[in-house]
């Protein structure tokens, strides 16, 4: 099955500009939650019903994940030249989701961000400790996202994660 989700050498930033958006994304997701008043964080929001609270706790909870990248990109390619495989979660990423979701239910809204900002501290490490040649190599996220490790780092921890912020902050937040 061909992955829809291919992404080229052109999408991809270089590791500064990789790192000053991991910086910028992390600085808007703080901001944008913390402006929110506290009950728009427990109105419903998302497509599976989450609300603003269970979504910035699916963003904490995935935030660990993003290091793992860099190990990815330094594993010798299949024997085809094929990017070599993340392990996707074994009970589908949806069911994943949902148990890092519910695991971190008696979590505080500050308690997430303390969890999102130490876990996002620790991908911009990472960033920063790789070499920058292993940006170019190709890899395929858990989720499916195939691409240059830079293009790919790029669509899950910052597109994905500051898409998911507009979530929590509803239609007023503007567009994607």
């Amino acid at each position: 099955m061909e992955d829809n989700r291919v992404m080229t050498n052109e999408l991809a930033p270089s590791k500064a500009e990789l790192l000053q958006a991991l910086h910028t994304s992390r600085d808007e997701v703080v901001a944008l939650v913390r402006g929110l008043p506290p009950e728009r964080l427990e109105e419903g929001r998302y497509e599976n019903g989450w609300n603003g609270r269970q979504i910035l706790a699916h963003i904490a909870s995935i935030e660990w994940s993003y290091p793992r990248l860099i190990e990815v990109a330094r594993t010798p390619p299949g024997p085809a030249g094929e990017p070599p495989p993340t392990r996707a979660p074994k009970s589908g990423n949806e069911d994943y989701n949902e148990r890092q979701v519910a695991k971190r239910a008696h979590l505080t809204v500050a308690e997430l961000l303390v969890e999102f900002e130490t876990n996002r501290a620790a991908t911009i490490r990472a960033v920063e400790a790789a070499d920058e040649a292993l940006f170019a190599r190709r890899i395929r996220s858990a989720f499916g996202v195939v691409g240059p490790l830079a293009a790919v780092f790029h669509q899950v921890a910052v597109v994905h994660v500051v898409g998911h912020a507009r979530d929590i902050a509803g239609p007023e937040a503007g567009p994607r």
